[in-house]
């Protein structure tokens, strides 16, 4: 029996397509590189006081006093290792890469749960992607964009792209029909359904999709490092290939520390019943200020009646 050369024809369409649309390669790249590039500057400049402040005002509001807590001991421990910039560039090509990952996915799922044949087409191509090696990614990504930064946030996205589209079409599925139907009777259209009713209902399971997208691009670092990407990717790759053990430990310890950060953070975003920092706190007082004023204009309004 004749041996299948499917590798070699997916190097005859790289090339093919290197050959033909190089343009495009190359604006995505510039793309992508300007967005890394400006989020690092961004995470970078300023003192990092500023942004540890910040990232603390984020958490106290989000999930409360023991994140905020949680979030200044973690970033004042990154900066005490001399890690705060590796951090920041790390931060900045996960919040692209989950960004692009996000705004393909959250529309995609979408589609495949108004779509039974799509869901049946991309079911497979998800399963290929999130389970495929990820050093895989690394070779046509390397060919298309070079080496540095781009073809990680690349393999990134393609890796963490896929809960953001099964989660976003989970929870469109399990917005309950009867309010679905009685949003037809009322003659809305299926645009008005989706915005209004479909996805505020499915908010919670997008932003747990949201969730794992930053997760899965934050486990990519590593693999980022190779590339050239800088970040604490680069420093564990370094301490590898030096048997480095104490920058090593250093380096993955900040990136546990940061994903500690972002995990508590999307996820309380993804909390129905609302989170515990001062936002939810707030929103869980206005209905309650409101009653007294609720039952008097009842009372007025039976005294009128009367």
């Amino acid at each position: 029996m004749p041996r299948l050369q499917i590798g070699q024809q997916v190097s005859d369409l790289i090339d093919f397509l290197l050959e033909k649309i190089p343009w495009l390669f190359d604006g995505l790249s510039a793309f992508m590189q300007a967005c890394v590039d400006a989020l690092t500057g961004a995470f970078t400049r300023p003192p990092a006081a500023v942004w540890i402040v910040v990232f603390v005002v984020a958490a106290l509001l989000v999930r409360g006093v023991g994140l905020a807590l949680y979030t200044a001991l973690a970033f004042l421990l990154v900066l005490s290792l001399d890690l705060w910039e590796e951090t920041m560039q790390t931060l900045g090509l996960v919040v692209v890469a989950a960004a692009i990952a996000t705004l393909i996915g959250i529309p995609l799922g979408i589609l495949a749960a108004r779509s039974r044949p799509l869901s049946l087409v991309l079911r497979p191509v998800l399963d290929f992607m999130q389970t495929t090696p990820v050093f895989v990614y690394l070779i046509p990504a390397v060919f298309f964009f070079g080496v540095g930064v781009v073809p990680g946030v690349v393999a990134t996205t393609i890796f963490a792209i896929a809960p953001g589209v099964r989660l976003t079409e989970l929870g469109i599925r399990q917005v309950d029909r009867e309010m679905v139907e009685a949003a037809h009777a009322f003659g809305a259209r299926p645009g008005q359904i989706l915005r209004e009713v479909q996805l505020p209902m499915a908010l919670p399971s997008i932003m747990a999709g949201v969730n794992q997208v930053i997760m899965l691009a934050l486990s990519m670092v590593v693999v980022a490092g190779l590339t050239g990407a800088a970040g604490l990717g680069t420093v564990v790759v370094r301490a590898v290939t030096q048997l480095d053990v104490a920058s090593g430990f250093e380096g993955g310890l900040a990136v546990v520390l940061l994903a500690i950060f972002l995990d508590r953070l999307t996820g309380a975003l993804a909390d129905r019943s609302g989170s515990s920092g001062l936002f939810g706190r707030l929103r869980r007082k206005r209905p309650a200020a409101q009653e007294p004023v609720t039952a008097r204009t009842s009372a007025e309004a039976e005294a009128v009646a009367a």
